[in-house]
């Protein structure tokens, strides 16, 4: 295994050379630099070691080492101590910030939320839906960014604890909006600076949680006061029926009730609210898809006068929308960086010996940060005829298959995003209503390509990866990947 040859003192310079790109909006540059500046002269340059601070912490972008850690070594990595202490304000002994029998309690619980049956029912998207699509008409610049922010909220709130959150329709919220938004800032900013966060000032954060709570705190009040056979009724009836009513019926705890909904309300509201940011902005840029997409949703669910509601089984038909999302995926994953930490000691298949092929040992409490979008990017590993990986292109699904392992925008093995399915019907749904009305999408006043200097490359030509950057607006990674500005569009009817 190598390290990361920096200069004296190399882990605290390398500590705050991360946070300084992060904070410029530059983390998919550091990272691809980071290993092409490690792997000089290895045949496989995707892994490599930092020691920060006496911690020693990995970094890897290979999909067999991402593989064992989510898959087939499932049992030697986990969340760890370390991520638990700098989410613990936030998520608690929520589903995300557990391991072992409390993460598998948690996950049997919530995944009956999530079924077929369940995602199927479409009511709570339209109720949104429908207060979102007038907000985008009379030919003047929107910013989506926002809008799909409040919907998303909305729907997160509505299906999760069966709350009219309405921050689409009034500003009567706000406060409480703006505080999400400064406790994902926040909580980012602690995440980066791993042994150094203490640095980090949390009085308003303390306050935008308390915020939070407060909240939540008489929705949860009322599902507690709910009798056993109140719940059981309301279950069998599926009525109303919400994860929050579920994790009720197994414990009155109200501080587990409350870590467990902020998990599910951040991740219901942040992956499908970045995701369609993303997605109108390519259709924006390439109208050529937006037609073929909305050819689709003629024939299957007609448009403007002749449209109807579309059923889950329509959805499911149009390939073509699937094929818009999975490519916004492929180039903007929700989550570009995530982290495991060894519960024992262990090992990686990769990354170790000269070449960067062997085996590499891992002591308990070691902490590896894996880059989804860096491995999404990879050209070694998406070579498509179809398009550059760089280009915003949906056909290429139509004749080209990921290898395994390089594509997994909701992470895969035992810890697969529960909610994966109810997130790309929302996505699939929100594109089609929008679409039924809309004839076109144009771009407003968006952040102008974030061009930047200093890419590292494996020859004389920009990679795939300096491409896509340079090609596009600054991407925030605070949580999940957003805009850092508005994305700011025209739509017509």
């Amino acid at each position: 295994m190598l390290t990361l040859g920096l200069d004296v003192l190399s882990g605290l310079h390398f500590l705050f050379s991360i946070t300084a790109h992060a904070l410029r909006d530059q983390n998919l540059k550091f990272m691809h630099n980071a290993f092409r500046r490690s792997g000089q002269g290895r045949k496989n340059p995707y892994t490599f070691e930092v020691s920060m601070l006496g911690a020693r912490t990995l970094f890897t972008s290979d999909p067999e080492n991402i593989r064992a850690m989510l898959a087939t070594q499932f049992n030697d990595f986990g969340k760890g101590e370390r991520f638990k202490k700098d989410w613990f304000e936030l998520m608690g002994n929520g589903i995300f910030n557990v391991d072992g029998s409390a993460w598998h309690e948690s996950r049997q619980r919530l995944r009956t939320l999530f079924t077929r049956q369940r995602v199927s029912d479409l009511a709570c998207f339209e109720r949104h839906v429908q207060a979102m699509i007038p907000m985008l008409g009379g030919g003047r610049a929107v910013d989506m960014k926002d809008i799909l922010s409040r919907f998303s909220l909305d729907v997160s709130a509505d299906f999760s604890l069966g709350r009219q959150f309405n921050s689409l329709t009034s500003r009567v919220n706000d406060d409480f909006f703006e505080a999400f938004e400064r406790i994902r800032h926040i909580q980012s900013l602690i995440e980066r600076l791993g042994p150094l966060n203490f640095l980090v000032p949390r009085r308003q954060f303390r306050k935008d949680l308390a915020t939070l709570d407060e909240f939540m705190r008489p929705t949860i009040e009322t599902a507690v006061a709910m009798s056993a056979a109140e719940l059981e009724e309301m279950d069998k009836k599926g009525h109303g029926w919400t994860p929050l009513h579920a994790c009720a019926a197994a414990s009155r705890d109200k501080r587990y009730l409350r870590d467990e909904m902020v998990a599910i309300l951040i991740a219901g509201r942040d992956t499908t609210a970045t995701t369609l940011a993303w997605a109108f902005y390519e259709l924006a840029r390439n109208p050529g898809v937006l037609a073929d997409l909305r050819r689709e949703i003629e024939a299957t669910v007609g448009v403007g006068s002749a449209a109807r509601e579309p059923t889950y089984k329509d959805l499911k038909s149009m390939t073509f929308v699937t094929h818009v999302l999975n490519e916004t995926l492929r180039l903007y994953p929700n989550a570009p960086f995530n982290i495991r930490a060894a519960l024992k000691d262990t090992s990686l298949p990769r990354g170790g010996g000269s070449e960067g092929n062997d085996p590499v040992g891992v002591r308990a409490g070691t902490q590896v940060i894996y880059s989804t979008h860096v491995l999404q990017l990879r050209e070694d590993l998406n070579a498509c005829d179809a398009a550059p990986i760089e280009q915003f292109h949906p056909r290429r699904w139509e004749s080209w298959t990921p290898q395994p392992w390089t594509y997994i925008p909701f992470n895969g093995g035992p810890r697969i995003c529960v909610g994966q399915q109810l997130a790309l019907t929302e996505m699939a749904y929100v594109l089609v209503r929008v679409f039924q009305q809309y004839k076109a999408v144009r771009l407003g006043k968006t952040d102008k390509p974030a061009r930047e200097s200093g890419w590292i490359r494996g020859g004389e030509k920009p990679e795939a990866i300096e491409t896509f950057v340079g090609s596009r607006p600054r991407k925030a990674s605070e949580i999940t990947l957003s805009p850092r500005g508005p994305v700011d569009l025209v739509f017509f009817d």
